[in-house]
């Protein structure tokens, strides 16, 4: 099993904030799969705080600590104070397919970067002490054809295996397409093979992301 085939996403949307000196800072967290569905998100919560001093954001695409698809800003804040300091605690979250925006509304005291760094990193760090989190699966589908009298081995492997069944033909032998998780097909393969004597008839797909 890889990392990449199953990781912690956030749940659902979710908000937590402080005042720092004065200066209000709120967190917004949202799952994200792609720079695009970040971007919206970020349209979104300008909208949303269009009358706010700062809507800085950072995300990561992929599995925890990912590096290759990430983007931040300091939206106005001086250079490395805000998205950077973002970005490093998401990176460091054990989450993946996440998107940061940190809203700050000016109170009048200048925190020094800093306190910029802190308090920015720290809101996030704020919100993803009290955000939920689902397991993001990569699965792929399995097409198995056996003799009648396999059936019940290979419904007994399905839990097993964290698989279940997509549908069912009934012929001259039975048909089924399975839903495995990638991290498990090889050993779901070589269980269907040893409970049918090497007799079961199977056909893998390209893997398709769900989340759980």
């Amino acid at each position: 099993m890889t990392g990449a085939e199953r990781y912690l996403v956030p749940g659902a949307r979710h908000r937590a904030e402080q005042t720092i000196e004065r200066s209000r800072f709120i967190c917004t967290l949202q799952r994200a799969s792609s720079a695009a569905e970040a971007q919206e998100f970020l349209r979104e919560m300008n909208d949303e705080f269009s009358d706010a001093t700062h809507n800085c954001w950072a995300y990561l695409i992929g599995a925890p600590g990912s590096t290759d698809r990430i983007g931040m800003s300091d939206a106005g804040e001086p250079h490395g104070t805000a998205g950077r300091p973002m970005l490093t605690v998401l990176q460091h979250s054990g989450v993946g397919d996440i998107a940061a925006i940190v809203t700050r509304y000016y109170g009048g005291t200048n925190l020094g970067t800093g306190g910029l760094v802190k308090a920015y990193g720290g809101t996030v760090q704020l919100a993803l002490a009290t955000m939920s989190r689902v397991e993001r699966i990569e699965y792929l589908e399995m097409k198995v054809t056996i003799g009648y009298e396999s059936i019940s081995a290979l419904q007994q492997l399905l839990p097993r295996f964290e698989s279940s069944s997509l549908h069912e033909d009934y012929g001259e032998r039975a048909t089924l397409r399975l839903r495995v998780p990638v991290a498990r097909a090889g050993e779901m393969r070589a269980a269907l093979l040893d409970a049918t004597s090497g007799r079961a008839e199977i056909t893998l797909s390209e893997p398709d992301a769900r989340y759980l």
